[in-house]
């Protein structure tokens, strides 16, 4: 086998800029990786360093790519040209790996001009989020021809879930044997459970009275609007916290605050924030929990349900995608099974699963045994499955079996 010496990875998030799973993922990604090999990391933004065996060198936007055309072209035309300009720069890698559709196409150019192979790690797929027209018109099916001419010549594959490998495999014409599962992981030395209570405070939560946890973006795929319509049917007793920012859109943005208002104007214990928390702060939240909630209708994975479960905290989850090989249900947290309409992901039955979630997340809460019997096996799940270096070895591995001696 190939010896290894040098990765490239392609990337729309990496710190400061990350704000959501896939740049969590990159983030942590690198550093373990770093431990094996050079690392190289071509990301949007201005960042610019080097430490530890990882090399950063951001790509700011053009502003050009946004002038003169419809503005919900922006993201996907942005996207475009940051990967043109990846691909172009001189690689000495031996292989591409690329994150999220944003950089796909990246990679495909970059194997072609350098003759290196390029792999490509599925976080969500854009068929499967069909309400992105609302937020990128018709700059969807520009994203979505990227994504799809990616994935369709890549050299290989990496699902983050059983069930993402089987939707890759369905929706696009790949080899079944290039399509591999390696799950995404999480730092259990950082992740872990926090004694203190002053960002609760800060916040205007009460440590001592109990509450639901929800940490996302205001997204469709989210379904934070699904928790905030259960709201009125969750115990009063529960303090409902949501540290939820960054709406896809202004129509959701404005369903959200609609929402929140009507069912504070019945309830007290509402509480919502909106900007994006240090790292240190979002584990305070998740360590003092009742409960956390994550009630998306489409996840390839779930990497805040592994951050909940690291800080010992029970998890109430709806029945979907990579979250059913995370939450052992009636072991690490409970899933609320959904029905989504034939060809759509909108619910069948919204009704139905917001009062099922309310159910859940009571029967959960209020009983302190319960939760503490979850929280501790959910700690050891994540120590026994999902530890970053296991992740970077299989990735590595995967990485020797492309290149050629």
């Amino acid at each position: 086998m190939a010896e290894l010496t040098k990765v490239a990875l392609f990337t729309n998030e990496y710190p400061p800029n990350v704000y959501g799973g896939a740049g969590v993922h990159v983030e942590y990604l690198s550093k373990a990786l770093a431990k094996l090999m050079d690392v190289e990391v071509r990301c949007f933004g201005a960042q610019q360093s080097e430490v530890n065996h990882i090399t950063v060198r951001g790509y700011p936007l053009w502003d050009e790519v946004r002038r003169n055309t419809d503005p919900r072209f922006g993201g996907a035309l942005d996207a475009f040209t940051r990967s043109l300009l990846m691909s172009k720069d001189a690689l000495d890698a031996q292989i591409v790996h690329c994150h999220t559709w944003y950089t796909d196409m990246g990679g495909l150019l970059a194997g072609k001009l350098w003759g290196v192979p390029y792999i490509l790690t599925i976080h969500s797929l854009e068929p499967l989020r069909p309400w992105k027209v609302e937020q990128l018109g018709n700059g969807y099916h520009l994203s979505s021809w990227m994504e799809r001419t990616a994935i369709e010549q890549a050299d290989a594959i990496i699902a983050v879930s059983k069930e993402t490998r089987q939707d890759v495999l369905r929706l696009f014409n790949i080899a079944p044997e290039k399509v591999h599962v390696i799950y995404n992981g999480i730092d259990l030395a950082e992740y872990r459970q926090s004694e203190s209570t002053e960002a609760l405070t800060r916040y205007g939560v009460d440590p001592n009275r109990p509450y639901v946890l929800f940490v996302g973006r205001i997204t469709r795929q989210k379904g934070i609007i699904h928790l905030v319509n259960a709201i009125p049917q969750i115990d009063p007793s529960l303090q409902v916290v949501l540290c939820a920012g960054a709406p896809d859109t202004p129509e959701i943005a404005r369903e959200m605050q609609e929402g929140v208002d009507a069912v504070s104007a019945n309830r007290s214990g509402v509480i919502w924030i909106r900007e994006m928390l240090a790292r240190p702060d979002v584990i305070q939240f998740y360590s003092h929990a009742a409960v956390f909630c994550c009630p998306s209708v489409y996840e390839p994975f779930g990497i805040i349900n592994l951050e909940a479960m690291a800080c010992e905290t029970a998890v109430v989850a709806s029945a979907v995608g990579g979250i059913k090989e995370v939450v052992v249900p009636e072991e690490t947290g409970v899933l609320v099974n959904l029905q989504l309409k034939e060809g759509g992901f909108d619910l069948a039955d919204p009704a139905a699963f917001e009062a099922d979630l309310a159910a859940a997340i009571n029967r959960v809460a209020l009983d302190p045994d319960l939760r503490a019997r979850f929280g501790a096996a959910g700690r050891r799940r994540v120590e026994e499955h999902f530890s970053w270096d296991a992740i970077a070895q299989q990735t590595a591995e995967l990485y020797r079996s492309l290149i050629v001696d």
